[in-house]
């Protein structure tokens, strides 16, 4: 039985390209970039090679991209950073519940620390109400984060109207996009966003690196670090130039292939729930219908619980998520869901199937005969079946 892995929004496998570009680092040029010798130098050059790389990916200036240990960081840097810089201009913050933890935790600190948030409504599909945005703006907002793709449900949101909108009240705008960046086509100069996070392990990196995007004449944020000069004194700390060289890696081949993968990901997706339609009766899909990661579906099957399913699924070897990665460990309802006004007890018959670049069609069918079988076996079990009619 070969395993098929399909929880590429938790992480993805890294690339064989990216993990030769790093094993050189490790083993010759492990000099620290802020020295001033040869070996220094050269690492020095691996950086400076590897920002370029990433602001390539997005149409950045490598000036303008910073490097961190990954999304959850950049996420903190870009909101913090920017709300004690601006605290003397305003003190209101817009957000939303259909966030990464990365961010609803640090708004909720800023909030014990005298900031006010704000939650912008979303619809059932989990997309922002834009003409409610426009009116929680206040003369306070110094900041709206709001994320490019949301990772559970896959929904995309319109973060061009968000962008115009926060312009216009002369708001910064920061926008996750830790999920979108490779999947997606991102070019900063005309997308009006402010900050952007990514990470790399996301896109077939390494784990612990991740980068923020800040466009130039930001105003300068304040450090979460408190340490040495690095990063033109934005994030302190001997830079992890290892995992940045497979940072680079990954946004390199990201960059050249992301039509090829972004059209193989929609072909896999539309065959998978062609075929799990054909078979099962019962199923509810969430997230938006056309505004959507290519990669994602996020499904739930009447009568059957989702960590059970994805038990099941395991044993077969199938690996799903019944959610975020982040919140795997919690048997609560999803907060996602609950935002977007899904009933509780759908929400704990949820899984989340997320695809990626070494996928293939036959696996599609296999997952979805495997699903057949065993969500009818569930419900055979829990004596649900008799209710429903006969596909």
């Amino acid at each position: 039985m070969v395993p098929i892995y399909l929880d590429h929004n938790a992480t993805t496998p890294v690339d064989e390209a990216v993990l030769k570009s790093m094993l050189p680092i490790y083993r010759e040029v492990f000099g620290n970039p802020s020295s001033t010798h040869s070996q220094g130098r050269a690492a020095r050059v691996h950086l400076d090679e590897a920002r370029e790389q990433v602001a390539e990916l997005i149409g950045a200036h490598p000036s303008e991209i910073v490097f961190t240990s990954g999304g959850t960081e950049s996420d903190n840097l870009a909101i913090a950073g920017i709300a004690r810089a601006l605290r003397i201009k305003g003190n209101h913050i817009l957000t939303s519940r259909v966030e990464h933890p990365a961010v609803l935790n640090t708004c909720a600190e800023l909030e014990k620390d005298g900031f006010v948030i704000d939650y912008v409504p979303v619809d059932g599909y989990g997309r922002i109400d834009i003409a409610a945005l426009q009116e929680m703006i206040s003369d306070q907002t110094i900041l709206i984060t709001l994320q490019h793709g949301n990772s559970e449900v896959g929904t995309l949101q319109p973060i061009e109207d968000i962008g115009t909108i926060a312009r216009g009240k002369g708001v910064l705008f920061h926008t996750d996009a830790v999920q979108t960046v490779s999947k997606v086509e991102i070019h900063v100069p005309n997308l009006p966003v402010d900050l952007l996070s990514l990470s790399a392990h996301k896109m077939y990196g390494p784990k612990g690196v991740g980068a923020l995007y800040i466009r130039r004449g930001t105003p300068p944020l304040i450090p979460l670090l408190a340490g040495g000069g690095q990063e033109k004194k934005r994030r302190g700390g001997t830079e992890n130039v290892p995992g940045i060289v497979g940072l680079g890696k990954s946004a390199e081949i990201a960059r050249s292939r992301l039509k090829e993968d972004r059209a193989h990901l929609l072909r896999l997706r539309g065959r998978l729930r062609q075929q799990i339609d054909s078979k099962i009766s019962g199923i509810h899909y969430y997230g938006h219908p056309e505004y959507h990661l290519p990669n994602t579906l996020y499904l739930g099957f009447d009568g059957v619980e989702g960590q059970a399913l994805m038990i099941r699924l395991d044993l077969e070897g199938i690996a799903v998520s019944t959610g975020t990665a982040c919140s795997s460990g919690s048997v609560s309802p999803s907060e996602v869901l609950g935002a977007m006004n899904i009933a509780q007890s759908e929400m704990f018959q949820t899984i989340r199937i997320s695809l990626g670049r070494g996928n293939e069609m036959a696996e599609m069918d296999r997952v979805a005969k495997v699903l057949d079988v065993v969500v009818k076996d569930i419900r055979l079990k829990t004596g649900y079946s008799d209710r429903l009619a006969p596909k």
